[in-house]
């Protein structure tokens, strides 16, 4: 009798590794779903939104602006500047009104 309750616990034991390791790559598994469908989301906003006016949607026309390239909206007549971009023009405008609002938003932009 004592031999089948020792073989009965090392096939428990050998049942709960076997168990523990189809789990694991279970938890692998969905985890590289995870990753694969959050990437994917990304593109597809990004596809979505590229280039899109945050106003009213419709799409952005890039214009040059004294050598820097500014994103306007021909329907809302939006004008959107990246963070390099407006960074430029305050270059070009010097410390003018431009120059005070870029310095309104260089703590959220992390700038020194």
């Amino acid at each position: 009798m004592s031999d089948r309750g020792t073989t009965g616990k090392a096939s428990n034991t050998e049942d709960e590794y076997f168990v523990r390791e189809d789990a694991e790559k279970k938890r692998r598994l969905a985890l590289q779903v995870k990753k694969e469908t959050e990437a994917a989301e990304l593109r597809r906003l990004k596809e979505l939104h590229f280039m899109r006016c945050p106003k009213c949607g419709l799409q952005l026309q890039e214009v040059k602006y004294k050598g820097i390239d500014v994103d306007v909206c021909f329907a809302c007549h939006g004008v959107f500047l990246d963070q390099f971009e407006l960074e430029a023009v305050t270059r070009h405008e010097g410390q003018g009104v431009v120059a005070a609002i870029l310095n309104w938003f260089k703590p959220e932009l992390g700038a020194k």
